[in-house]
């Protein structure tokens, strides 16, 4: 009996150890982690699955929501919906192998670092679009002849960001192996622009929340100009432009709380948006069950 005491008692110091470790890492750095963006006007505020977070050191508040909280650990419950456990296990992996970062003393936004193109891993990265994904060559061609869409040196599926000027502020980074995995390039500016894929004859805009999305809803509505927002946003700061061009606007996000809770929130901001919901839970699924 007293030796499995003294391996509860290990056990507890370990979990404590392991939480104070973690509890402690700035929550702008989680925030990225967690695809949320930092609003352009208050470097304190921050766009999230959630809502709007203001943020104060190691505190957060969602004023929409009512609800703050303090730490890495809460900032992930709240915004992930986990318990703590699962919370805890969400930041080891990915935070569990690193010295704790220091916050900058003042905000500086990172420097863009697009990953190189590797053009000979870019038939393995289309043959995972092809035929896991079921994404139309068609569309994927033009998107690699462009720049738009590439291979780098780990066979990640790069899709680039644009400005209105075509110049790159980002990158979605798509895994192609067998464990999924995804996030964005370091310095990363969702504000300034998103992953696009034009048409002809484009009648409405759809707004997805991957570029994978995007492709997958060009296909199933090649009359449309289906765009990326990089996760599940609300509040985009390009958006207004978009909307004063005239076309109809659709809010193509993903048949989950999170993508119907964003899409009512962005009709909330801006009236004229409508849904789009997938008919299963996003448009590349609603491509491959297609391609049965």
């Amino acid at each position: 009996m007293r030796h499995l005491a003294h391996q509860d008692g290990r056990r507890h110091v370990s979990w404590r150890a392991r939480a104070e470790r973690l509890r402690v890492l700035p929550l702008s750095v989680i925030l990225e982690a967690l695809e949320a963006v930092r609003d352009p006007h208050d470097p304190a505020k921050w766009h999230t699955a959630r809502g709007v977070l203001s943020v104060n050191g190691p505190k957060f508040m969602n004023w929409c929501q009512g609800v703050g909280g303090g730490g890495a650990i809460d900032l992930v419950m709240h915004v992930r919906q986990l318990g703590f456990g699962q919370a805890l296990e969400w930041l080891e992996h990915r935070f569990g192998s690193l010295p704790p970062p220091q916050p900058p003393t003042t905000f500086q936004a990172q420097s863009l670092a697009l990953p190189a193109s590797v053009s000979d891993n870019w038939p393995r990265v289309r043959r995972y679009l092809v035929e896991e994904r079921k994404l139309p060559l068609v569309l994927l061609e033009p998107l690699a002849q462009s720049g738009a869409l590439y291979a780098d040196a780990r066979a990640n599926a790069v899709f680039l960001l644009l400005n209105a000027a075509a110049i790159p502020v980002g990158a979605e980074l798509r895994g192609t192996t067998a464990s999924t995995w995804r996030g964005m390039a370091p310095g990363s500016r969702k504000d300034r622009g998103f992953f696009s894929v034009t048409s002809a004859t484009s009648h409405a805009i759809v707004l997805c929340e991957s570029a994978i999305d995007a492709i997958s809803c060009q296909a199933l509505h090649p009359d449309y100009r289906c765009l990326s927002t990089s996760g599940a946003r609300s509040a985009p700061t390009w958006l207004p432009e978009l909307i004063a061009q005239g076309l109809p606007v659709y809010c193509g996000f993903d048949a989950d709380p999170t993508g119907d809770v964003m899409a009512q929130r962005m009709q909330q901001l801006h009236p004229s948006v409508r849904r789009l919901r997938p008919t299963v839970k996003d448009w590349n699924d609603v491509l491959r069950q297609l391609a049965r």
